[in-house]
């Protein structure tokens, strides 16, 4: 296997868990690997982790501690140069997905993104087709820098080693952070790296056994329930579709909701779908969850037929109540 290089953004001066994961694939691979590190804190951050790397570099500063992408795009292009290793990889995350691809063009190197696998022979595979097609790929341009999706590989186990290399870089840019507008406390509901997934189903606007129609009471349960875990909220096609039917929705569900299909396939430890029929083009989004359990009404429901670990075979709205007492 070629030398590797392990490039790295930090957030809040920390490495985020993607790039533990990248990190832990380039350590299984078996070869030889540089680390790179760019961002707030970042020559703290890669010294406490750059225990087996063969050189260490950082990039820091106050035009590198947010992400933008003319000073993400300088910072990469300084730390690959620097390092020359004709394989770099790269966690998949927003910041890099966003350069990376630019950064390649200025190397003439080959880009390749959300990889989910590399073997010891120089192979990787990534998804195709909304997560239907698995396909195994190999190039002969280099460099070739492969940006590995979150969520599908362990974590490093890591350990301190040397000061690493801080690579002086400047960059003329025209834009300015003036800060951040973010969601009140509490409020954010899709959280990609959250250990449990909660996905709402259309039964929740539905009529209920005493014939008449919860919506206000389903909202609240559910934002209490995802407030209360910090789980990340997903949505059926058919839920976030009630929008344009004129029929009552959650006001809170959005087409970025949506998990499936024509919808995202996350990537969490476990998995809660309530209200849901559980057939296949709902389940498409599930196939990457690790333990999947389901609450429905219907015995005979899509999720019994072997796509859950576990069916709860009871009333959605009475299971939510008693779980938020426990919390």
């Amino acid at each position: 296997m070629e030398k590797v290089l392990v490039l790295l953004h930090t957030v809040d001066g920390e490495l985020p868990a993607a790039a533990m994961e990248t990190l832990g694939l380039a350590q299984r691979l078996g070869a030889a690997y540089e680390l790179g590190v760019i961002g707030a804190g970042a020559a703290a951050a890669a010294q406490r982790v750059s225990g087996g790397a063969g050189k260490c570099f950082a990039v820091e500063g106050e035009a590198f501690s947010v992400s933008r992408y003319a000073t993400d795009a300088a910072a990469c292009e300084a730390v690959i140069r620097a390092s020359g290793a004709p394989v770099v990889l790269a966690p998949d995350t927003l910041r890099f997905h966003r350069c990376l691809p630019g950064v390649a063009e200025r190397l003439g190197a080959a880009v390749d993104t959300h990889v989910v696998a590399f073997t010891p022979e120089g192979a990787v595979e990534r998804w195709f087709y909304r997560q239907r097609i698995q396909a195994e790929l190999k190039r002969t341009e280099r460099p070739w820098i492969v940006l590995v999706e979150p969520g599908s590989q362990p974590a490093a186990e890591t350990s301190a080693g040397a000061a690493p290399e801080v690579l002086e870089v400047s960059c003329e840019t025209r834009t300015s952070v003036e800060g951040f507008s973010t969601p009140l406390a509490g409020e954010q509901t899709i959280r990609p790296d959250a250990p449990l997934l909660f996905v709402a189903g259309a039964g929740w606007t539905k009529k209920q056994k005493d014939g008449a129609v919860h919506v206000e009471e389903a909202a609240q349960l559910i934002l209490d329930f995802v407030r209360k875990t910090q789980c990340s909220l997903g949505s059926s096609k058919s839920l976030v579709d009630l929008t344009s039917e004129g029929q009552p929705v959650l006001p809170f569900l959005t087409h970025l909701h949506q998990v499936g299909q024509t919808g995202s396939s996350p990537r969490h430890r476990k998995g809660l779908a309530t209200c849901c029929h559980g057939e296949e083009p709902h389940v498409v989004g599930w196939r990457f969850i690790q333990e999947r359990r389901a609450v429905n009404l219907d015995p005979n429901c899509g999720w019994t037929r072997g796509k859950a670990d576990v069916v709860y075979v009871a009333d959605a709205f009475e299971v939510m109540r008693e779980l938020l007492k426990l919390l």
